[in-house]
């Protein structure tokens, strides 16, 4: 597995900016997303958004310097946010629905649903997309009928007065964790919602999202998938790495901690 980077690529590093950065400069996303139109592209990426007014302008700035030769659709679910997600969101111009059904499931599946591509790439709204993420997920399920899901890993993006380097030791460690103690998990546990592909048609088949109280609905569409059309691929690629924010760090209470926690889970 490739070491991961000890410091943010500079093509992340475009991207962290403020909302209010992001704000001023909402004509350049306009422009960037005009190659992103197309009436039968070959890939949707679904980006569900709840309350992201902080950070989603980023997150579609980010996807819109996709570098693909592929004909792709950006398309945002607004989950009912009662911010200003939404006119945030209208004021790029990009393809957009409402869920008025609170929760990420139900959002997800409005994306699968509405999307115009065969293939469906899952993305989150709180995370800065490489420019080549798209073809290095999209890759495997384009080449090889029996994958029926690719997946990628995600990075933790400090902000701009923090080191890097604490979370690449926590990132760096969980990675030999899964490759050494835990390299007969599930896989489906690492099918992140940040980071998913799979085709449309076959989503659908297993009933998309649905899943059983206490599953998470990205890792049991995972499993549903692998069981009836083929094998799950991870996309190790340092290139394919979505860069997450660094909140669900700070709510566990900072590195140290959020370490400890992790090894206790890895433990049991």
């Amino acid at each position: 597995m490739p070491v991961r980077p000890i410091t943010v690529p500079a093509y992340i590093k475009e991207q962290m900016h403020d909302a209010d950065w992001f704000l001023g400069h909402v004509n350049d996303i306009r422009e960037n997303l005009k190659k992103f139109s197309h009436d039968e592209p070959d890939v949707t990426v679904v980006v569900p958004a709840f309350n992201e007014e902080k950070s989603i302008l980023r997150t579609i700035s980010s996807l819109a310097r996709t570098i693909t030769d592929l004909r792709v659709e950006i398309l945002v679910v607004n989950n009912n946010s009662n911010d200003n997600t939404q006119a945030l969101i209208e004021m790029t111009g990009v393809s957009n629905i409402i869920e008025y059904k609170q929760g990420v499931k139900h959002a997800r599946a409005s994306g699968l649903a509405a999307a115009k591509g065969k293939i469906i790439m899952n993305a989150d709204a709180d995370s800065v997309y490489s420019p080549y993420w798209v073809d290095l997920l999209s890759k495997p399920l384009l080449e090889n009928e029996d994958i029926a899901c690719a997946y990628g890993r995600f990075a933790f993006l400090p902000d701009s007065s923090k080191s890097r380097i604490p979370y690449f030791l926590y990132e760096t460690i969980g990675d030999i964790f899964k490759s050494v103690i835990q390299r007969n998990k599930e896989e489906a546990y690492y099918a992140y919602g940040c980071s998913t592909a799979y085709r449309k048609t076959q989503g659908l088949e297993v009933g998309g999202y649905e899943h059983p109280p206490g599953a998470n609905e990205d890792g049991y569409l995972a499993l549903k998938l692998r069981e009836k059309f083929g094998r799950l691929y991870g996309v190790k690629n340092n290139h394919s790495l979505v860069w997450t924010s660094d909140r669900q760090i700070i709510e566990q209470g900072g590195v140290f901690k959020a370490f400890t926690t992790r090894l206790y889970s890895f433990s049991k």
